[in-house]
């Protein structure tokens, strides 16, 4: 379903990115660390539902949050994923990227090993400074 898209994605200089096309890549890398820990739960999915709403100013993400799903269990490795991402995305917005996924991470009031661990490999990945990431992560625990 989504094999052109991916294709543009893992492309060797990939293009950047659309709107849709972010929507969707946002979406997917927040559905995979959803389920980093095996429970996919409502909390995590209603934040990202909530997430892209907001980010995207939608009334309604339950078809994009359908098509996320989708796309990230047809995604490729997390490593391949995210990079393409930092290779399409500009760093501001790849910092808005991980302060949601720390929302994300946070949803279910459980900072689980699993989610942390993949937190720690994807900021590195996406290009994003640790000091970054543990900001915004600050930020969204002061703001729960």
């Amino acid at each position: 379903m989504f094999g052109d898209f991916l294709k543009r994605l893992t492309a060797p200089t990939p293009a950047p990115m659309q709107d849709d096309d972010a929507r969707l890549a946002l979406g997917a890398l927040l559905v995979r660390l959803a389920r980093a820990d095996g429970h996919f739960d409502a909390d995590e999915k209603a934040r990202i539902k909530a997430i892209l709403e907001q980010r995207y100013g939608l009334a309604d993400a339950t078809d994009l949050m359908a098509d996320c799903e989708t796309l990230e269990a047809e995604a490729p490795d997390t490593v391949r994923f995210t990079r393409a991402i930092k290779d399409a995305v500009a760093y501001e917005d790849r910092l808005g990227v991980i302060e949601a996924m720390w929302q994300v991470v946070l949803a279910d009031g459980v900072r689980d090993a699993h989610e942390t661990s993949l937190m720690r490999m994807v900021a590195p990945m996406l290009g994003v400074e640790d000091q970054d990431s543990n900001a915004a992560r600050r930020r969204i625990e002061a703001n729960r």
